[in-house]
């Protein structure tokens, strides 16, 4: 049996190989994820934003950014070093002379495969002579070919080489280790063992506890869990949170805390300039001794993001530390609304604790609104518009105008929306329409069904209800185009006027006539009721839903519907035999029959319609990238996400969780589902659309539930089951 030996690679030229597999595993992928992507796409961009995002704070500091920056340098020149050192070894691989080839004797001795023994011999001959040692030849080649003429003319030889590919036999199995020797060499065994114990006993420990250390402290949503511990705290504390409560929570969060985040500092000037903002600012609570709240980086933060609000001018230094707080302030409201969510969810199933007010968690979804707009509450939405001064609102809640929100904004004429802001100037007046058309417009559409059930409008007592919404977002400038489109010229409201009056007219001699017979009809009727009062009235049994009045007028129709019928029988007696009737009410009922299954079969395809595109949306990964926010302080590139939700606004509460819309371009379908109510009653509802990123945007459109105790007749264990009939608008 053949041996086998390990051994290290003396040469060097198998490490080589495993040096060139090893570099380029690091330098295609980090290509591919850090090559820093097209600068010039982006400065297209962000020149294609300039009209409409110009002005905005974020803009500037990208441009500023982009023009400042060498990082996208450093990441090209270490990428390109990279790639010159692979292709600096994938170079010295392909110039390693092969050594481990198939040993052929016809190519030793030059001649082609299947030759004759003849020529062998004559071709030996010849190579002697000339690589013999003692004709001065080297002694290496003439071994070489003495032995190739030995494979081809030894019959042991050559059946040695044509079975184990050695005309020797079967030699030991040799496996090589892609490492130089010098690793192994004991004058190299100190600093080999320097190396590794560095390596693996330091090096990646640290990297490891690090991560690990990391990666305990802050949520999924990179989010310090003490500050959402804290939040839980003072949500469960305080239900119902005013505006001011919820800004001191937000900025006692530990992430502006500089023991908790290296991002965040404490200048000595603070206390300098700190005290002199709170002056400006007036009653912010700096006495209140409740911790955090009075520790020097809550009453820091606070006071930076209320001098936001109040868009007021700060120092440089000032400057750059509020926008690290305004940047960090929307993630942390969207932990606040999670909180909030998860405590109303423990209140609902366990119970024994209020959960938080619906008012608390829409100041958080408004606070939001005013930190990215940098609005104080009582401020008008036009201030998100450029060019907006607090002297200038007194031209649009005029008398004649009465503008007061952007929809106000939109709504006008376009002679009264220039002949309103004719104080901005022509070029002003075109950038504050080219935001305003900017800003989104959703139209919202909603449909109430109970999945996987028979009757999806009938909803039975604990049943899950999925409200599907679909939102689809246009601009407000395709609002202007429909305005401009809809509105007629002078000639043609003329002439529509007429047309108007025209059409009225005749309606109202067709109206006039209808009203006669109806009138005829009426006193018809109230000859057959004075006929008919004589006759004693059968006992009434109240209905479940306690209306008496529904059978009297039923039965009396009833009584109409037998005279008209018994006045009709005798005239129409001697048309139709009997039979031909049945064959007309066979028809009849078999046409009923096929339109409640293609009911049901329309029914059928859109529940399955439904399930597929559900299992679609799963599998489908969409961007969040959507629409910058046009916003003039905020220090970051927004995008524009919502808030979708269902409330029961008279008591207070959610009814289904907010779901943060993060991918709304120009449609989206989201579904809303929440537990059927047990008691019967009518339930006013509320479907509510909020944006983060704007102010006076929101919707709400009603959504309105009657439930009605279940028939014994439907089923028989129907006095322990409820079903709501739902009506939406």
């Amino acid at each position: 049996m053949a041996g086998q030996q390990f051994q290290y690679d003396d040469s060097g030229n198998t490490f080589f190989y495993f040096l060139t597999s090893f570099v380029g595993l690091i330098v295609i992928p980090a290509t591919y994820y850090l090559w820093p992507r097209d600068q010039n796409a982006e400065q297209l961009r962000l020149k294609s934003l300039r009209r409409v995002h110009g002005r905005c704070l974020w803009y500037r500091l990208r441009l500023m950014k982009s023009q400042q920056s060498i990082i996208p340098t450093l990441k090209k020149a270490a990428l390109l070093f990279g790639w010159a050192v692979f292709l600096l070894l994938a170079y010295k691989v392909s110039k390693l002379d092969r050594e481990y080839q198939e040993y052929n004797p016809y190519e030793v001795l030059n001649l082609d495969p299947g030759a004759s023994v003849a020529e062998i011999r004559k071709q030996y001959r010849v190579l002697s002579l000339k690589f013999h040692p003692d004709k001065g030849g080297d002694e290496a080649t003439f071994m070489r070919i003495a032995k190739a003429y030995a494979a081809l003319t030894n019959e042991v030889s050559r059946q040695n080489w044509e079975t184990y590919g050695n005309p020797d036999g079967p030699g030991a199995t040799s496996f090589g280790i892609a490492l130089p020797a010098w690793i192994v060499d004991q004058k190299n065994s100190m600093l080999v063992l320097l190396v590794y114990g560095l390596a693996f006993m330091v090096i990646l420990p640290v990297v490891v506890g690090t991560w690990w250390y990391r990666s305990i402290r802050y949520s999924g949503d990179q989010i310090l869990i003490n500050t959402t511990q804290l939040f839980m705290h003072f949500m469960y504390k305080t239900p119902n949170m005013n505006m001011k409560r919820l800004a001191m929570v937000l900025t006692a969060a530990f992430e502006f805390d500089p023991r908790s985040n290296k991002e965040a500092t404490i200048r000595p000037t603070d206390n300098i300039e700190v005290p002199q903002l709170i002056r400006e600012l007036g009653n912010i609570n700096v006495k209140k001794k409740e911790p955090p709240f009075c520790y020097p980086y809550s009453l820091k933060a606070r006071v930076l993001v209320l001098a936001h609000l109040a868009r007021m001018d700060v120092s440089e230094e000032l400057e750059e530390d509020q926008r690290f707080v305004v940047r960090k302030s929307p993630a942390l409201l969207q932990e606040m609304i999670n909180v909030g969510c998860q405590l109303t969810m423990m209140a609902n199933s366990r119970g024994g604790f209020h959960a938080p007010r619906l008012v608390t968690i829409e100041n958080c979804m408004k606070l939001t609104q005013m930190i990215v707009q940098g609005l104080q509450e009582s401020k008008s939405p036009l201030l998100q518009l450029p060019h907006f001064e607090e002297e200038h609102l007194r031209y649009c809640i005029s008398k004649k105008y009465k503008v007061r929100s952007l929809q106000d904004l939109v709504s006008l004429k376009d002679s009264d929306r220039r002949s309103m802001l004719r104080f901005l100037g022509e070029e002003k007046y075109d950038e504050v329409m080219a935001v305003l058309g900017s800003f989104p417009s959703i139209t919202m559409d909603t449909k109430l069904q109970v999945l996987d059930d028979e009757d999806s409008n009938n909803i039975t007592a604990g049943s899950i209800v999925t409200v599907t919404v679909t939102l689809t977002r246009k601009r407000m400038a395709e609002v202007f185009e429909k305005e401009q489109e809809s509105t007629p010229c002078p000639g043609e409201e003329a002439a529509n006027t007429e047309e108007q009056a025209d059409s009225s007219k005749t309606k109202t001699k067709v109206w006039q006539n209808k009203n006669k017979g109806a009138k005829k009809t009426a006193k018809s009727k109230k000859k057959k009721l004075t006929k008919k009062k004589a006759t004693p009235a059968p006992a009434k049994t109240k209905q479940a839903n306690g209306n008496v009045a529904g059978n009297v007028t039923a039965k009396e129709e009833e009584d109409e519907a037998s005279d008209k019928g018994s006045e009709s029988d005798e005239g129409e007696a001697n048309k139709d035999s009997p039979s031909e009737r049945d064959e007309d009410s066979d028809k009849q009922s078999d046409t009923e029959v096929d339109e409640m299954g293609g009911d049901d079969e329309e029914e059928w395809e859109a529940l399955q319609q439904s399930i597929q595109r559900r299992e679609r949306a799963l599998l489908e990964t969409k961007s969040k990238v959507t629409h910058p926010v046009y916003s003039l302080y905020f220090p970051e590139e927004k995008q524009e996400w919502w808030w979708l939700y269902i409330a029961d606004r008279r008591d207070q509460t959610l009814v289904s969780m907010p779901y943060h819309v993060c991918t709304l371009k120009d449609t989206e379908e989201v579904e809303l589902k929440f537990p059927a109510p047990s008691k019967t009653g009518n339930y006013q509802y509320s479907v509510i659309l909020r944006s983060d990123s704007y102010l006076g945007l929101d919707q709400i459109k009603p959504l309105k539930a009657l439930s009605n105790p279940r028939d014994p007749s439907e089923d028989k264990a129907g006095s322990e089951n409820e079903w709501m009939n739902v009506l939406y608008h």
